[in-house]
C-alpha cells in the first residue's frame, strides 16, 4: 500500500539526482547553493526562458516553487554528498558545490527517457547560463518571482470577489 504523504517528485532523491546532473554539466566549475537552485528551476522549466520544452508540465503559479526549492535541494545535496557524487568546495565567497570524481560515471549510467531529457536540459542551462553573472541571473529569476506574485495577487482578488 502506498503512503499518500510520500511524494515521488521533488523529494531529496529527485532533487539530488538533478543537482548531480546539473553539476556534471557544469564541471569543472562549482556553484553556490543559490545558483544551483536557480539552475534547477531553469532545467525543469526551460521553456519559460525560451529554451527547449520544459520537463514538467507548466502550471499556474509555478514560480512559487522558488520559495520551497532551496530546502529540498539542500537535502538532495546532502544525500548525494553522502554517496560521494557531489563535492563541497570552500571558496573565497563561501561554500560551493561541484561534481565529484564519480559523478560523470553515475550520470552516464542513467538511461531513462526523463533522465536523458534532464541531461539535455542541464547541458542547455550550463551553456546558456553557466557563465552569467550573479546579478544577471538574479534579474532573470526575479522576473519569475515578480510574475508569480502578480499572478498570486490576481488569484487572490478573484477568490475574494467570488466570496462577496
Amino acid at each position: 500500500m502506498s503512503d499518500p504523504t510520500v511524494t515521488p517528485l521533488n523529494n531529496s532523491l529527485e532533487s539530488g539526482v538533478r543537482a548531480a546532473i546539473i553539476l556534471n554539466s557544469l564541471f569543472p566549475r562549482s556553484v553556490d547553493l543559490q545558483r544551483l537552485v536557480d539552475f534547477d528551476y531553469l532545467v525543469v522549466h526551460s521553456a519559460d526562458v525560451g529554451g527547449p520544452d520544459s520537463l514538467h508540465t507548466p502550471t499556474p503559479l509555478r514560480a512559487g516553487e522558488l520559495l520551497v526549492r532551496r530546502s529540498v535541494i539542500q537535502d538532495g545535496l546532502m544525500l548525494m554528498m553522502s554517496k560521494g557524487l557531489i563535492a563541497r568546495v570552500p571558496t573565497e565567497d563561501g561554500i560551493e558545490f561541484s561534481a565529484s570524481e564519480g559523478t560523470n560515471s553515475f550520470v552516464e549510467s542513467l538511461g531513462a527517457r526523463y533522465l536523458l531529457k534532464l541531461k539535455e536540459r542541464s547541458a542547455w542551462v550550463s551553456e546558456s547560463y553557466g557563465d552569467s553573472s550573479k546579478e544577471g541571473l538574479a534579474i532573470i529569476m526575479r522576473g519569475f518571482f515578480d510574475k508569480w506574485t502578480s499572478q498570486f495577487e490576481t488569484t487572490k482578488e478573484i477568490s475574494r470577489d467570488s466570496n462577496e
